[in-house]
């Protein structure tokens, strides 16, 4: 089963498999050189995790998941630039990050604090070693499209991570933008967060996309920082509120969430053109 849904989430979710035979030699070189390390890195660190986690009570399944990005991002030489870590609560919350690109979580895994639980498409939670791990580490499998059973279920599980005062990662989009543009955002982590009375952080990730939108199948060729880099932008707690009756207040708080993480993308998006327009210092 693990074989069957690992060949079936790389045919969806990974480029190559789309490209095929378009693909020059040296790009096929490029993919080897970034993606068997990858791959390799996963394995090590699912196993300290597998191993050692269990009589940890989880916490080398942490500390392995944030050294698995770090690494990872490190290995892709992706450069990830965080802000705003003070407006991180304590206790429950959900973060809600816009989704970009096939590796936006293993950067926010190497940006973002705390021992959070993500909220993953449940054919990744099949892949040997990967999935093996996070559903060691109480991560929350999502189905998409399987109906309003399921999306109660789902629901259910978001409340029971706010309950127990951890934190939840979502991507509110439900899939990765296929254009770059902020898609609309989905309910359930808001019913949540309403439900339990817990805040939203809303998190704006930038540069991931133009590093590798849906449709590439590595993170490209160039050296250079400023073509690699990933900004990481935190934005300050949203909290329900609670004069509404339930489904306003759901559509409140994820609205106020969306526009959020959509004003801390236009500024990123006017500091960088600031910075590109810059005469270069005179020597």
């Amino acid at each position: 089963m693990g074989l069957k849904n690992t060949v079936d989430w790389a045919r969806t979710e990974w480029g190559i498999f789309r490209k095929g035979g378009e693909m020059g030699w040296g790009q096929r070189g490029r993919w080897l050189r970034q993606w068997v390390p990858f791959g390799a890195r996963t394995v090590g660190w699912a196993m300290v995790s597998l191993t050692v986690g269990p009589i940890t009570k989880g916490k080398a399944s942490t500390w392995s998941a944030k050294k698995w990005s770090q690494s990872s991002a490190n290995g892709l030489r992706i450069y990830i630039e965080p802000t705003g870590q003070e407006n991180v609560p304590t206790g429950g919350f959900v973060y809600a990050s816009n989704h970009e690109s096939l590796v936006d979580i293993l950067v926010l895994g190497a940006a973002l604090p705390g021992d959070y639980k993500w909220a993953a498409k449940r054919s990744v939670m099949n892949i040997p070693f990967l999935g093996w791990h996070l559903r060691l580490a109480g991560h929350v499998p999502v189905d998409r499209n399987k109906g309003k059973d399921s999306a109660v279920a789902v629901t259910e599980a978001f409340e029971g991570v706010l309950r127990d005062e951890k934190p939840l990662l979502v991507f509110p989009e439900g899939t990765r933008t296929a254009d770059g543009k902020l898609k609309s955002f989905k309910n359930g982590a808001f019913q949540a967060a309403v439900l339990t009375g817990k805040p939203v952080v809303p998190v704006a990730l930038r540069g991931t996309f133009s590093l590798m939108s849906r449709d590439e199948i590595d993170t490209g060729g160039s050296k250079g920082r400023e073509d690699r880099l990933v900004t990481v932008q935190i934005g300050e707690p949203l909290y329900p509120n609670i004069e509404l009756e339930e489904p306003e207040a759901v559509a409140d708080l994820r609205d106020r969430t969306r526009a959020s993480v959509v004003q801390m993308l236009e500024k990123a998006s006017s500091v960088q053109a600031v910075a590109e327009s810059a005469p270069p210092p005179s020597g």
